[in-house]
């Protein structure tokens, strides 16, 4: 399958507020809605931590206790500095480093079944584009539920900068929620939870003047995007 989000040869102009499938309004829900569905897996681990803790019956299990709380503490640390890049403002800076993004994304897919490549030869990254990479890698790793390689490389062309990660592994795949949001289109059935970061991803993309492009085959999806340096 094949899937390609550019609508004529070369970039495409960005698409104005009025044209977009949503408004502001319902993408804020929508991305709240993504928020906390991942923080309250280990927002849950925590708690349940602390009530072992605190159960006189289950003190034998205070080393597990203390083990789910460090482990829980740790992703929900890595989930808020990865949000502040990829969905939000981050800090004040304009550019990140490589070193930087590769640390968040890794952070991400810790513990998960698909092992990360960063092979990226970019040093900085404008604010657009570090967030457009960091959700791209994330998604690319995303979409090996059974393990495998996802690997993250740039080049230049041009004027022109090339984001592309490839995930190689047995049921590489993408769902069709995410193929309806990497296409800029609004989601009528299927899960949100699944669209939602495809269509941020598309967003971020087509609003700094890019394209983006989605090539799925039996074990290999690759998604590619083409941003101004």
């Amino acid at each position: 399958m094949t899937f390609n989000a550019e609508l004529a040869d070369g970039p495409v102009a960005p698409v104005m507020d009025d044209d977009r499938p949503i408004d502001g309004q319902e993408l804020a829900a929508y991305i709240a809605g993504k928020l906390c569905h991942d923080f309250i897996s280990p927002a849950g681990a925590i708690l349940s931590g602390l009530d072992l803790l605190s159960d006189p019956t289950a003190q034998d299990m205070r080393d597990d206790a203390m083990n789910l709380i460090q482990q829980s503490a740790t992703k929900m640390a890595a989930l808020v500095q990865f949000c502040r890049v990829a969905f939000g403002a981050a800090t004040t800076s304009e550019r990140f480093s490589s070193d930087d993004l590769c640390a968040l994304v890794t952070d991400m897919v810790q513990g998960g079944r698909a092992s990360l490549d960063w092979s990226v030869t970019e040093t900085e990254f404008a604010k657009p584009a570090a967030r457009a990479l960091v959700n791209l890698a994330y998604l690319t790793a995303s979409a090996l539920p059974s393990g495998g390689v996802a690997t993250i490389t740039t080049e230049r062309d041009g004027e022109t900068l090339v984001l592309r990660g490839t995930a190689v592994g047995n049921r590489a795949r993408m769902k069709p929620e995410a193929i309806t949001g990497f296409a800029g289109q609004r989601l009528t059935e299927g899960l949100p939870g699944q669209w939602i970061q495809p269509y941020w991803l598309w967003l971020t993309v087509n609003g700094a003047g890019g394209t983006l492009s989605v090539v799925a085959h039996e074990g290999r999806v690759e998604i590619s995007a083409r941003m101004a340096v």
